[in-house]
């Protein structure tokens, strides 16, 4: 018996040196380095829309030579780029993450509490608070992060983005760096969690006042006006731009920025994509990322008009504008790369952490559909006195954000009020408003898991109890939140792009139906190291050899 053993054991060793050079061989071996372009609220529809108009190297390279994924979906209570971003990169729903919105009630605080606000940690590039933040919230790992532990820190990891929470949320908690623009200032810049010290070529970069010579050029369009042809007109009715006189082309950036105080105007502009690509390029030039055999990962965030999105919508000349110059930044993007690093020697991804609904009153107006906008000011001020004649003149609703609402639980337990009694009544009052589609008390939710895809699957994958309020409703498709005094970049549409594209990734076409949380062990499974512990994703087949 010991003999036979003693063969085993011998030829398991055997077998170990030769599996583990096989692994080290060209065809299987992971690339030196993943690249992530994502393109915040973009519609998958933009490539077929805009395809007859896109050069050969830019959105057309990646989906005629890439495995694209036709039904990628994002199934979670609320969509932006702070939930959306998490979900993607850790390959969990809010509920695991943590990330329930960009903003929640914090009970033990007794406040609003920013996702990714940090006073411990200041910021590292301007004399600004852009940078007193940290990804501490998010509880669980990034891709990014496994590939740290996975490499012993080896591998390089970074990430660059116009907003703070994107840039932050996709790097994670062991990145390198995390860069985002800050408008205050109009540099580039980090935090001290990630960084002590600034980088030199950084400097440089923000010496160069990118976001200044940018703000005093016009916004133009690209070709003439009449080639827009997948867009309704540039004076259309509806469409509310940046405001009165202002959302026709040329666009005075400078006026903008000098009405706004700071360069966040300068966010919703091709010129910011612009920014974010020439600095995605000085840090390939600048970090030893992809110099080695241990793969590393950069991930860079464009955006599709950042918070106007919704003020010019999917069908504008600016929105088709935008993406026609996106296409010769990513372009650039993919071709440096290349040039640098080798096809074979990259894998790119595309995707977006949110996509884009069309405009209440376009949907109405040139197609009748039943939709209209919700107003939670309105809502919550009946709720108010309903609440108040059945259970006395109290404030009963503590806090309302992002579809949900947190009930006074100090109140409730004082006035011996049963929570759950309050909630179910808060509920079934929330429900009768038009343009509901549901609303939940908390204790339902608690219950467990809900195996369906739809609303009510994404209401259960969100809800976390110590960050979620007490009712949590949703909109039916196509109604929207209007508030009198501030802006919402709100979204009802699940699906977003996706493509694979460089190495080992043959052209294919993913029909099967796939989720967010699916990303991250492709990824893994593409990179070559563990899964995510806490995934519920799959990994998606036929993506690579």
């Amino acid at each position: 018996m010991r003999h036979c053993f003693a063969i085993a054991l011998l030829t398991l060793l055997l077998w170990f040196p030769a599996a583990g050079q096989r692994n080290i061989t060209e065809t299987t071996r992971p690339p030196k380095l993943a690249i992530g372009i994502i393109i915040e609220n973009m519609r998958p529809d933009y490539i077929q829309r805009y395809w007859n108009k896109f050069q050969p190297d830019g959105f057309k390279k990646l989906y005629t030579h890439g495995a694209v994924c036709s039904n990628f979906r994002l199934t979670q209570h609320v969509h932006n780029y702070a939930t959306g971003t998490a979900t993607l990169f850790t390959g969990v729903n809010p509920s695991s993450h943590g990330i329930v919105d960009v903003t929640w009630y914090d009970r033990l605080k007794e406040k609003e509490v920013n996702c990714i606000a940090d006073e411990y940690y200041f910021t590292v590039g301007a004399d600004t608070k852009a940078g007193n933040a940290s990804p501490k919230k998010l509880t669980a790992n990034t891709i990014g992060d496994n590939l740290k532990l996975y490499t012993m820190g080896k591998a390089k990891v970074y990430s660059v983005a116009l907003n703070d929470v994107s840039s932050i949320f996709s790097a994670g908690h062991a990145a390198d760096a995390a860069y985002w623009f800050d408008p205050e200032s109009g540099r580039m810049i980090s935090s001290s969690f990630y960084l002590n010290t600034f980088p030199d070529w950084v400097r440089i970069f923000n010496t160069q006042n990118f976001a200044e010579i940018y703000s005093h050029r016009n916004w133009v369009t690209l070709l003439s006006e009449d080639q827009y042809t997948e867009s309704v007109a540039d004076d259309y009715l509806y469409e509310k731009g940046y405001g009165e006189k202002a959302s026709t082309f040329p666009h005075v950036i400078s006026r903008l920025v000098k009405k706004a105080g700071n360069y966040t105007p300068l966010k919703t502009t091709p010129f910011a994509n612009t920014i974010i690509k020439d600095f995605a390029l000085a840090l390939f030039e600048n970090e030893p990322v992809g110099t080695d055999d241990i793969t590393d990962l950069v991930t860079v965030f464009f955006s599709s008009m950042d918070y106007e999105n919704g003020s010019f919508g999917p069908v504008s000349l600016e929105m088709e504008d935008l993406y026609l110059r996106l296409d010769q930044e990513i372009a650039a993007l993919v071709n440096f790369a290349e040039k640098k690093y080798g096809k074979e020697n990259i894998l790119f991804f595309l995707t977006s952490n949110m996509s884009a609904s069309y405009p209440v009153d376009y949907l109405k107006e040139e197609f009748t559909l039943p939709v209209g906008n919700f107003s939670p000011e309105s809502a919550i001020a009946l709720l108010t006195s309903f609440l108040n004649i059945t259970y006395g003149e109290q404030k009963w609703i503590e806090h309302v954000s992002g579809q949900q609402l947190y009930l006074n639980h100090k109140l409730i337990e004082k006035h011996k009020i049963n929570l759950n009694e309050i909630r179910n009544q808060t509920s079934n009052f929330i429900n009768q408003f038009e343009g509901v589609k549901f609303s939940l008390p908390a204790q339902q939710l608690e219950q467990g898991g809900w195996a369906d895809n739809g609303a009510l699957g994404g209401i259960y994958n969100t809800y976390q109890q110590n960050r979620s309020g007490d009712v949590l409703y949703i909109l039916n498709e196509g109604w929207q939140p209007f508030y009198k005094f501030r802006k919402v970049n709100y979204t009802d549409q699940i699906h977003l792009p996706l493509v694979f594209y460089g190495h080992h990734i043959k052209p294919a076409t993913l029909r099967l139906p796939y989720d967010a949380v699916d990303l991250a062990p492709t990824l893994s499974e593409l990179l070559q190291i563990p899964l995510p512990d806490k995934s519920k994703g799959k990994i998606m087949e036929g993506v690579g050899h």
